[in-house]
C-alpha cells in the first residue's frame, strides 16, 4: 500500500466524519460524542486513508450500537504519538470472535451482517491501513456491553 503522508489536523477530520455520519446516527437515535481537544491536533499520516479508518470505525459503532446508544471518539496524548479511541455501547463481540474480526470477509454475526450490509472487509482494511503507517490497532469488547477500538498515529512535530 502506497501512503501519501502529510501533516493534518485530526480534530477537523473527526468533526467531518461525525458530521457525515450524523444522519445515520439520528435514524438510530444515537449520540455521536467527541471529547474534542481545544486546539488542533496535528498528525503525520495519509489523510485519505485515515478518513477511511475513522469512517469505518464510527459507522460500525452506529450499525452495531444500541438504539439510543452512543459512539464516542477520544484522543490520548502519548508524547510522540496520539492514541485514538472509538468506543460504542453496542452489542459487543464475543470473546471467541475477537481474534478473527480483522480477517478479510469475517463476520461476527452472519445473519445480522446481511441485514446491515457490508462485505466483511472494513476492519481488515482498517488494520491494513494502520499497519501500513507502522502503527497498531487493538480491540476490546464484551458481549452486550460495547466495543472499543484504539489505534496510534505519529504526531506531527
Amino acid at each position: 500500500m502506497r501512503l501519501r503522508v502529510e501533516s493534518f489536523d485530526l480534530v477537523k477530520m473527526v468533526d467531518d466524519v461525525l458530521e457525515m455520519e450524523q444522519m445515520m446516527a439520528s435514524e438510530r437515535k444515537m449520540q455521536l460524542v467527541f471529547d474534542r481537544p481545544e486546539k488542533p491536533v496535528l498528525v503525520r499520516a495519509d489523510k485519505k486513508r485515515m478518513m477511511e479508518v475513522l469512517t469505518n470505525l464510527v459507522t460500525n459503532g452506529i450499525k452495531y450500537g444500541r438504539q439510543k446508544g452512543f459512539v464516542r471518539v477520544t484522543f490520548y496524548d502519548m508524547k510522540d504519538h496520539l492514541m485514538v479511541e472509538v468506543m460504542d455501547n453496542g452489542i459487543g463481540i464475543d470473546k471467541g470472535d475477537l481474534p478473527r474480526i480483522f480477517e478479510r470477509f469475517y463476520r461476527v454475526d452472519k445473519s445480522r451482517s446481511r441485514e446491515q450490509g457490508g462485505t466483511g472487509l472494513g476492519l481488515s482494511i482498517v488494520k491494513h491501513i494502520i499497519e501500513a503507517h507502522k502503527q497498531t490497532i487493538n480491540v476490546k469488547s464484551e458481549a452486550d456491553e460495547g466495543t472499543t477500538f484504539t489505534f496510534t498515529l505519529e504526531k506531527a512535530k
